[in-house]
């Protein structure tokens, strides 16, 4: 198997793969929308609210936090997170700026 050749693409493009590569799961939609739903900081909710097993759960929250768009405290064994509002609006910029661009149809197609 081959490897990425992630130096033959620009900082954008090899960006925007990574980003999309984390969004690309169900289970990490289904995380951002129940964060975003509550409108407030979430702590230990997620597995009742999703039905996935708590180490599942974290793995994902890992990958979601890897991008920044999450972020969390720990205090003992309670775990808070929320959305980076920042980091929310920079990929939504991102990914406008990718969907906005102009696409032509050919009728070769």
């Amino acid at each position: 198997m081959g490897i990425t050749k992630t130096e033959i693409f620009t900082e954008d493009q090899n960006k925007l793969a990574s980003l999309f590569k984390v969004l690309g799961h169900p289970a990490r939609i289904a995380i951002l929308q129940y964060i975003i739903d509550q409108n407030t900081c979430i702590c230990n909710d997620l597995v009742d609210e999703l039905g996935l097993a708590q180490a599942t759960i974290s793995q994902h929250l890992k990958e979601l936090k890897s991008i920044g768009v999450i972020q969390g405290t720990i205090e003992g064994k309670s775990v808070c997170y929320c959305i980076d509002e920042q980091v929310w609006n920079q990929i939504k910029n991102e990914s406008n700026l990718f969907f906005e661009q102009d696409v032509k149809v050919n009728s070769c197609c």
